[in-house]
């Protein structure tokens, strides 16, 4: 038996419909020879089309083969998928408050069903409203492990681009808690948190000081600044930092840290490598060379030849970092309009700033949004649309999820307002709004004056 081989017929772009059927019509059979078909090979990774570039394979990759090894040869020692709950609607809400109501009725539930089980799973009571099952929670239930509910363990999370949340972060009620309590230890972390692997979306990078969800990117995969170890599991690491019950590793290989001394000078830290990774998975000719490779493994990353951009990259790093992690202090942009007039030193009233859902006046009218029936922004500058983190601008990521949302299985209503009235900042969401679009001009502000690079 002979091998299949695949053929195609390259038509270009924007024919409408009735103009490819004329092509095929015209052509009769793709035996045709005047069709100039063209035959399509795979390659050596076996894609046939969006064809993965060689040159990636030589970059030295981001991840380790295996995790917490100090021996890799790789960017970081580790690195964790964002957090998978199976259950968003119970145990993330912008009300810390109702959060807690939710999860103590929801294991109040559980209890009640365990007490009163009889040692099969066909009298699990499944309904929505009152708690969501998960393969890991029903097995608790089999088992007839107890739940308690646990204040202690509220904490943020950014669970999609520039939108913090709290999360009741216990394992029993988080599907796939992974390796966090390794990773976030009483003093700050920074997560560099990207799009993960097979997904069909354009490459995306973000940073965060808080715990990230599964889809703040793309099944998002994160790497950390440090990572930490109990005391009475440490080895080695003469230098590391003590903390309490903890001791605190850098997440930045020491392979990495030589290579880049090598190249760039003795003063380069781990930091600065962590900030240039920041910095170079924002680059324009990065991500446009290998988009490809980007969709399908997760980032190699290449040591630039000259010592200077290598440390422009540092600098964009950290600039867009500070940009990132502090966005909610950044200063309205002066240009921005509300209700046709600059935005006010004194603060709206109360009941102005209540919101339900963001929209633009129309698809094509971005210049606008209509905040709520009371404040209308206008004169927003085109240039706050080129940020796109996972799909869309900043912006729109803003506007998608500050809006009250009710789910439809548990009946949970997750009400932004209540994150400005809990924080005692009415103004919290209308501010937000403004220092994204803030957020968004500087960074394609530094994007666009990080060096070239040829690959």
């Amino acid at each position: 038996m002979t091998k299949a081989e695949i053929y195609y017929k390259d038509i270009g772009d924007y024919l409408s419909r009735e103009e490819k059927l004329k092509i095929v019509k015209e052509g009769k059979s793709i035996l045709n020879p005047d069709l100039g078909m063209s035959k399509l090979n795979s390659n050596e990774h076996g894609d046939w089309i969006n064809k993965r570039n060689s040159l990636f394979d030589e970059f030295i990759p981001i991840e380790p083969e295996k995790k917490f090894d100090s021996k890799t040869q790789s960017f970081f020692t580790t690195y964790a998928a964002g957090i998978v709950t199976s259950r968003d609607s119970w145990v993330y809400n912008f009300s810390k408050t109702k959060l807690k109501n939710n999860m103590k009725n929801m294991i109040h539930f559980y209890e009640k069903q365990r007490n009163s089980k009889s040692k099969s799973n066909n009298y699990l009571d499944s309904s929505p409203n009152e708690i969501s099952w998960s393969v890991n929670l029903k097995k608790d239930f089999e088992k007839n492990r107890p739940h308690k509910f646990n204040e202690n363990v509220l904490c943020l999370s950014l669970y999609r681009p520039f939108s913090k949340t709290n999360l009741f972060y216990d394992h029993n009620f988080i599907e796939r808690p992974g390796i966090w309590s390794q990773l976030f230890y009483e003093i700050d972390n920074k997560m560099i948190c990207m799009s993960g692997t097979g997904v069909n979306k354009d490459f995306s990078v973000i940073i965060t000081d808080s715990y990230p969800d599964f889809q703040l990117q793309a099944n998002t995969q994160c790497f950390p600044l440090y990572w930490y170890e109990k005391k009475d599991k440490v080895q080695g690491g003469l230098f590391e930092k003590t903390e309490g019950e903890y001791t605190h590793h850098d997440a930045i290989s020491d392979f990495i840290l030589e290579q880049a001394k090598s190249r760039y000078g003795p003063r380069v830290s781990k930091e600065d490598i962590f900030y240039y990774v920041y910095g170079i998975l924002h680059s324009p000719d990065y991500r446009i060379t290998f988009a490809n490779d980007l969709k399908k493994m997760l980032p190699r990353l290449p040591l630039i030849e000259k010592v200077q951009d290598f440390w422009v990259f540092v600098e964009a790093g950290r600039k867009l970092a500070d940009i990132h992690l502090h966005y909610e202090d950044q200063d309205p942009p002066n240009e921005v309009l509300i209700n046709d007039k600059p935005l006010p030193k004194s603060p709206f009233l109360n009941s102005q700033l209540v919101i339900n859902k963001m929209k633009f006046p129309s698809k094509e009218q971005k210049d606008t949004i209509i905040f709520n029936s009371h404040l209308t922004l206008t004169n927003i500058p085109a240039k706050a649309y080129d940020y796109i983190v996972n799909g869309k601008s900043a912006i729109e990521w803003v506007m998608e999820r500050y809006a009250v949302t009710t789910h439809n299985e548990s009946g949970i209503t997750n009400d932004p307002n209540d994150w400005a009235s809990e924080h005692n900042d009415p103004q919290y969401i209308l501010n937000l709004l403004l220092s994204i679009i803030t957020v968004s001009l500087k960074t394609a502000d530094i994007v666009d004056r990080l060096p070239k690079v040829e690959f």
